[in-house]
């Protein structure tokens, strides 16, 4: 008599799922942070770097920040107390800043090594 529904509700953690987002989070962001490094040594192993490949490593940077920023929003809303209301989620304008952020980092990252 509901003995495997105490079962599963004493084995699920409602708090390792924010755990395990913060988590993937951060490896993103450390990610993103690889990228820009990387695409910054590609531009000085190539010799002496244009105005356009400086250029395009700032992009890079900032794209990189700005992930940074959505990331750690996202991070804050987790580790907040939960309210009494629905789940905590993201935002659709930290939503749109991170996806924009990927899409700006997988192009310029293309132009850099092309």
């Amino acid at each position: 008599m509901g003995g495997e529904e105490e079962r599963r509700g004493a084995a699920r953690d409602p708090g390792l799922q924010p755990e395990r987002t913060r988590m993937a989070w951060r490896r993103t962001t450390l990610s993103c942070a690889v990228a820009v490094v990387l695409a910054w040594r590609q531009v000085l192993l190539t010799g002496e770097p244009t105005g356009l490949e400086v250029a395009l490593v700032a992009l890079l940077v900032l794209a990189g920040l700005a992930f940074l920023t959505a990331a750690h929003t996202r991070i804050r809303k987790l580790a907040a107390p939960p309210a009494d209301g629905p789940p905590r989620t993201m935002g659709l304008r930290t939503a749109l800043l991170a996806a924009g952020c990927t899409l700006v980092l997988v192009g310029l990252g293309a132009a850099i090594t092309l």
